[in-house]
């Protein structure tokens, strides 16, 4: 199969994403349309039982959907997303936010790391730029320790939810019992011998809504993250 021909699929999971939703669909259609690209992109968003307007509003939009009818959480959305991904035969998918916080810009380039032989590829904050100090950060430098002691690599922005996988990625993910769009599941793909490279990518703040990782479900994700990666994932066959 030429470049040309191979297909990439932007898997949108959403829950209550009405005030977003549309911008977010709207960068990416607008990034279709402007840029040359020498791969097929699709997009699918993955409504995850929400309460507001989101799946209407992605009817309206003519946009491929996936309507869960009960809230499953991301893991169970993106799950949905990977699945339709291995079905129809993808040779990349990339998890992609509702909230506007990625940029479609950074697509193409971490395409071009994918056909360098990596299996999957990280849309990091902190490859050429510094991690800021922040209660926040420090929790996302301890999961970066914690892969790097369990692994040997260091993975910049672990905690980053723009990631690429490539086809026998995306075939793991849906064969495999227990996996999660989190940090704990790159450290778990590098023990199973899966390249991961990061690409610099910019994310903006999001389009509407709050975060439900305030600060402090944030240190308590954080926290809950590496001592999984520390302690309990060595006993993961």
């Amino acid at each position: 199969m030429s470049d040309e021909n191979e297909k990439v699929l932007l898997i949108i999971p959403a829950y209550n994403e009405e005030e977003s939703i549309a911008s977010t669909i709207n960068s990416v259609r607008n990034f279709m349309s402007t840029e040359v690209l020498n791969f097929h992109l699709n997009y699918i968003v993955v409504n995850d039982g929400s309460k507001d307007r989101t799946p209407e509003i992605v009817k309206e939009m003519n946009v491929d959907l996936i309507n869960l009818r009960t809230n499953l959480g991301l893991t169970g959305g993106f799950a949905a997303g990977m699945k339709y991904a291995h079905r129809h035969d993808y040779d990349y998918a990339i998890q992609f936010d509702a909230d506007g916080q990625h940029l479609p810009e950074y697509i193409s380039e971490m395409v071009t790391a994918a056909r360098e032989g990596n299996n999957i590829v990280v849309g990091s904050r902190f490859v050429d730029e510094k991690r800021p100090k922040s209660l926040r950060m420090l929790g996302n430098t301890m999961i970066s320790t914690a892969i790097k002691m369990t692994t040997g690599q260091t993975i910049n922005d672990p905690t980053s939810g723009m990631r690429l996988f490539d086809k026998k990625a995306i075939e793991f993910y849906v064969k495999t019992s227990n996996m999660a769009p989190e940090p704990e599941t790159i450290s778990y793909l590098i023990k199973k011998k899966f390249k991961v490279k990061e690409v610099q990518v910019t994310m903006q703040d999001r389009l509407a809504g709050e975060s439900y990782l305030n600060l402090r479900r944030s240190i308590e994700y954080m926290t809950r993250v590496a001592i999984s990666i520390l302690v309990l994932q060595p006993f993961r066959k």
